[in-house]
């Protein structure tokens, strides 16, 4: 809805329109002059805007409108306008002429056509005509003409009977107004000069009612009170007086000042936090920068936190920036593309920022981990290494004996009488007849599969043990010279036996000795 300025500056109005001197910069035209409320649906009426209203920011919204006035911040509104003229006796010829003139200069302020402003005329006395509908003419010119050929009336003043004409012929769809759906306004100016001679209160309170915004325009003799009962509110707004037909035409200039949209956005009132956008026809809206949304005053602006709402559109991590905007970043071991938003895969282990003590291995995501070299185990931080003891593990492979090492690492050896094998863990059985190690009484045989077994000198037969030897020649002897069934011969045998096993005895506790020396050796070794 159009607001509007005290009565003080509507005076004032004309002398604004007129160019500056010469020696003066040429102004804009001033924000903020009196305009005359339009009513809107339900005839609620226009109310007066907050005056210099700073803006927060340049306008920046679309072109000048076309038809622009008042330096190129006024463009005149669609309007379902009617006006509703009194030709009763006492208006004279010469007074409804410039009734007429009146009319015609208020038309040129407009922008006539079927999708601006509409115009139709409703001459009244005693009796109601309408001189053409608001579909008759859609051009100025043949508006103009067609008030020109209006004639007076008769005796009668019957404004109420004019202006119930006017909400029931002329403010019809079927006539050439624009349904609610359109939120054109429906505009009326009724001009008389006398008192009515029917009830207006009741009619003109219907028509605001129905959405019709009512202007009175009072001249002489006209009753003020017949005119502030038809008019709407506020009554310093839609009530005009003047004291003659002679100066009634400069009323033509208020009335283009309220049908006039002001570009709000050119004029800096339109207290727009960002962005100022003008929609034509007087209105504007606000928009904001990027990254920021319009409040709910749709005004002011606030940061979008796109990180939150996931429009960031970042791959991998979206990072608010304190000016309403946001960057992107890549998780550890990946680098932003150029895009700004998707990240690739670094090598770290290639680049020498992976952290490993020993040993870097990239994996299929972009990532990597650490190992450790053979005789190490990774600690708990992922990265440093620590020795493991493969001894005490079992671990190590060695067939006989494992060895540690002070770097972390073992060895392998082998038992007494055997080697370490090239694959230094397995070993083989030296060649014991000649270590000395075979326990044999008389001779040892190397068989050359790494084993060997016991002779014995001529003369001698080797015992059961597969080690020792008994001369053959005693044992016959023995047996060919004693008596085994006489005592003397049974006890010489027993004698010979026992002294056999006295040397076995002591041959085996030299075998013993020896094994007990080896193992003491591999333990301490």
């Amino acid at each position: 809805m159009p607001r509007h300025l005290p009565g003080l500056l509507l005076l004032l109005w004309p002398l604004l329109l007129l160019p500056p001197p010469p020696a003066a910069p040429s102004p804009m035209a001033r924000p903020g002059l009196r305009r005359l409320g339009t009513r809107g649906p339900g005839g609620s009426p226009g109310r007066r805007p907050a005056l210099g209203a700073p803006a927060s920011v340049p306008y920046s919204g679309t072109g000048q409108p076309g038809g622009v006035r008042g330096a190129g911040v006024c463009k005149s509104r669609p309007l379902d306008l009617v006006f509703i003229i009194d030709s009763s006796r006492s208006v004279r010829p010469l007074e409804f002429t410039k009734v007429k003139t009146f009319v015609s200069k208020i038309i040129d302020t407009l922008d006539i056509g079927p999708a601006d402003t509409r115009v139709a005329v409703v001459n009244y006395a005693s009796t109601v005509k309408i001189e053409f509908h608001l579909q008759t003419h859609s051009d100025k010119q043949s508006l103009k003409r067609a008030v020109a050929r209006i004639t007076p009336l008769s005796t009668g003043t019957m404004s109420g009977l004019a202006i119930q004409t006017a909400m029931d012929e002329a403010f019809t769809v079927e006539t050439g107004a624009r349904g609610p759906s359109s939120n054109i306004p429906k505009v009326a100016i009724i001009v008389t000069d006398g008192r009515p001679q029917d009830q207006v209160n009741e009619v003109a309170e219907r028509a605001r009612a129905s959405g019709i915004e009512l202007y009175a325009v009072g001249v002489d003799r006209a009753d003020m009170e017949s005119l502030k009962m038809m008019a709407s509110e506020p009554l310093d707004e839609h009530v005009f007086y003047v004291e003659t037909y002679g100066v009634i035409e400069k009323l033509s200039s208020r009335f283009q000042e309220t049908f006039c949209a002001l570009d709000t956005c050119a004029l800096g009132t339109h207290q727009c936090q960002h962005v100022c956008i003008s929609d034509g026809e007087g209105r504007h809206h606000c928009e904001c920068s990027q990254g920021y949304s319009l409040n709910a005053d749709k005004k002011t602006c606030s940061a979008i936190d796109k990180c939150a709402r996931n429009t960031h559109g970042c791959e991998h991590i979206c990072v608010n920036d304190r000016t309403g905007s946001y960057h992107c970043e890549c998780y550890e071991g990946y680098t932003l593309n150029e895009d700004e938003k998707t990240c690739s895969a670094q090598d770290q282990c290639a680049l020498g920022t992976h952290g490993c003590q020993h040993i870097c291995v990239n994996d299929r995501a972009g990532s990597h981990h650490c190992e450790c070299y053979e005789g190490y185990t990774l600690n708990e931080d992922k990265k440093t290494c620590s020795a493991q003891d493969q001894c005490a593990l079992g671990t190590h492979g060695c067939q006989h004996i494992c060895v540690n090492d002070r770097a972390g690492s073992h060895h392998c050896e082998c038992y007494e009488g055997y080697t370490l094998n090239e694959d230094k863990k397995t070993c083989s059985v030296l060649n014991q007849c000649a270590l000395g190690s075979h326990d044999c009484q008389h001779i040892c045989v190397y068989d050359g599969s790494a084993s060997y077994h016991c002779d014995c000198d001529t003369g001698y037969t080797l015992n059961e043990d597969k080690k020792t030897c008994s001369a053959i020649e005693e044992a016959r002897r023995l047996i060919s010279t004693e008596d085994a069934c006489a005592c003397e011969a049974t006890l010489a045998f027993q004698d010979k036996v026992n002294s056999y096993l006295q040397r076995l005895n002591s041959k085996l506790d030299d075998i013993l000795e020896k094994l007990q020396a080896n193992e003491y050796g591999q333990v301490h070794r």
